[in-house]
């Protein structure tokens, strides 16, 4: 029994000795020492200057979101950075080589989110992608012929769906999502919102917003005016809805029904990196549609959703 309360004894005062050392401001500036010794001894490597280097010339730093006096609202775009100590790591024991950099992407500190309610024309210009923005409110009837389009090509749009319309045709809005496209809102009854009051905005909003999630169980998360007619308070009232207002810079004029080759030559003569490229469900649109997707690539773009667009993700490949 009395060996046991030595035991313990001996034990208590062990502990107290290594929890002493370990306060001891002297032990702490010994392991901080040993820790700086050895971050100097890798840093002071040739293989880890060498990729320094590297780093220095081959890094593309992020590029923050924007509020543009012409353009509104420009998004972020991420940058992409080598990780010099896991390049380090990899490399470790072997010679310097490029092919074996370790890089990672960073987000910018700077989102679209990050911005006051703004709108926006278009993605950001370092982006390789263009954006397939379809309002509907009518011509159903060009829909399934533009699926299949869409569909040969590998290539996902965003509809922006009239309320009322949506309401009368759950079952084109149910394809329209089983086909992998995004679904936006374009307002419930085609209105111009400029002449409406905040009340009735909201209304009309919500109402699309309803039908589209009873329908797709999906909540929409861009919103295109009617028109392009807004005032600031749509696109503050969007916002609240949780809704990126969205315009664009490209526009088919489609609605005048021109030649598809006119609407093909339209669109490429205009086309850009972050194009929202604009058009509606209509006999020379759903003609003309494969050749714009196919010059759209031709000229080095990414075609996809606007939602797509607008986020900052890199785009490395070129189609």
């Amino acid at each position: 029994m009395k060996k046991s309360w030595i035991h313990l004894v001996v034990f208590v005062m062990i502990l107290a000795v290594a929890a002493g050392s370990l306060q001891n401001p002297y032990t702490s500036m010994y392991l901080g020492n040993l820790k700086e010794q050895a971050t100097i001894t890798v840093n002071g490597s040739p293989l880890y200057s060498e990729i320094n280097e590297a780093k220095s010339e081959l890094d593309i730093l992020p590029v923050n979101a924007v509020i543009d006096r012409v353009w509104k609202g420009i998004p972020g775009y991420n940058g992409v950075v080598i990780d010099a100590e896991a390049s380090y790591e990899k490399m470790k024991g072997k010679s310097f080589n490029e092919d074996m950099l370790v890089r990672k992407e960073v987000e910018p500190d700077i989102q679209l989110d990050d911005l006051e309610p703004t709108p926006v024309y278009k993605g950001n210009p370092n982006k390789a992608m263009v954006a397939l923005m379809i309002n509907v409110a009518w011509g159903e009837e060009y829909l399934p012929d533009m699926l299949q389009v869409l569909k040969k090509n590998n290539v996902h749009a965003t509809f922006f769906l009239d309320g009322s319309w949506a309401k009368k045709n759950s079952d084109m809005v149910r394809m329209l999502d089983e086909e992998g496209h995004e679904l936006g809102n374009h307002a419930y009854s085609h209105p111009d919102l400029k002449q409406l009051s905040d009340e009735s905005i909201r209304k009309e909003l919500e109402d699309t917003n309803k039908v589209i999630e009873a329908t797709i169980d999906k909540k929409p998360v861009v919103f295109a005016p009617p028109s392009g007619s807004y005032a600031n308070n749509a696109v503050q009232i969007a916002d609240s809805l949780g809704m990126q207002t969205v315009l664009w810079s490209v526009d088919t004029v489609d609605w005048k029904k021109p030649a598809p080759q006119v609407i093909t030559d339209r669109v490429l003569q205009k086309v850009h990196a972050g194009a929202l490229i604009l058009m509606h469900p209509t006999d020379s649109t759903e003609k003309s549609l494969e050749s714009i997707i196919r010059g759209v690539k031709k000229r080095g773009y990414h075609p996809g959703t606007v939602s797509q667009v607008l986020d900052s993700k890199r785009i490395e490949k070129r189609p």
